[in-house]
């Protein structure tokens, strides 16, 4: 039998309608939830994220401001733009799309995020709060990867999972928001001898690595999940299509369930910036208040 495929749509539409009862909980608060996406410089390769982040922002009640800045824009200049966003309580959450110009290390943009407001969960404390268990606004893709795994009927404690690929900011926080569900986890990179004898071992395998065709159906245990988070553009005889870091047709033949490039992970990611621009709204609504009542003593 082939492996039943796992809806990421279905499961995103599920979310979004979760996050617009929040959002309009805040909204009669008096806190509306707004997001404010950062692009700098040639936007194409950045339209289609902003575009989808603008429908599912639109579809959970979450207000949605794209802001495009000249390619020759500074970094001080993007500085005092993320300052005045940080200091700004009507606005809940930034977005830095990528990519960015040489001159601007995406890296130094993410830091100027104020925790409070990083809604991708790419700041530093963000990604180290996954180590201590804490998951308030955690990496999106990552985060969503493992709330796919979760709608399957697997127990997560004592599960055997592999990760292959061990990016800062989806396979390693992968790696630690699975430790914490207790399941049992092996992290492979491009130093690791026999990727297969890991995966084939696995009851679950996620794959983030930016390479076409890597796992193939032999590198799977019968029945096991595979969580695809790659996205890659591969010309073919009909043209152009989008792949995944899966040769699917193979997998499919052996997994119990697969993910669907596109289709799969991806809305899941969008559905959770939404769920962290709610969450984001809430712990910025608490922390004025508390901020308040201190005065008010």
């Amino acid at each position: 039998m082939r492996a039943a495929l796992i809806d990421g749509k279905s499961i995103a539409a599920e979310m979004r309608a979760e996050v617009a009862k929040e959002a309009e909980e805040l909204t009669q608060a008096g806190w509306s939830p707004k997001l404010v996406s950062i692009s700098v410089g040639d936007t194409a390769a950045a339209e289609l994220y902003v575009r989808n982040q603008r429908r599912s922002a639109n579809s959970a009640g979450v207000e949605f401001e794209a802001r495009n800045y000249p390619g020759e824009t500074s970094l001080e200049q993007l500085t005092g733009i993320l300052q005045g966003l940080n200091a700004d309580p009507r606005v809940n959450g930034i977005i830095i799309q990528r990519p960015l110009p040489d001159h601007i290390p995406v890296k130094v943009l993410q830091k100027m995020v104020h925790p409070l407001k990083d809604v991708e969960g790419m700041h530093p404390a963000s990604i180290g709060n996954i180590v201590y268990n804490d998951l308030a606004l955690g990496p999106c893709t990552a985060v969503a990867a493992v709330e796919i795994l979760k709608t399957l009927p697997m127990q997560m404690e004592g599960l055997n999972v592999t990760v292959i690929g061990h990016s800062e900011i989806v396979g390693k926080p992968i790696a630690f928001l699975m430790m914490g569900l207790g399941a049992t986890v092996t992290v492979c990179h491009h130093m690791t001898r026999s990727v297969a004898m890991h995966s084939r071992a696995a009851d679950a395998v996620f794959v983030a690595v930016g390479k076409p065709g890597l796992v193939t159906g032999d590198m799977l245990k019968p029945g096991a999940a595979l969580i695809d988070i790659g996205i890659n553009r591969v010309e073919t005889p009909e043209g152009a299509k989008t792949v995944g870091d899966a040769d699917f047709d193979s997998c499919a033949e052996v997994a119990g369930w697969i993910t669907p490039v596109p289709g799969g992970v991806g809305p899941v990611t969008v559905a959770t910036l939404m769920k962290n621009a709610v969450l984001a709204t809430r712990m910025q609504m608490d922390h004025y208040r508390d901020a308040y009542a201190r005065t008010d003593i």
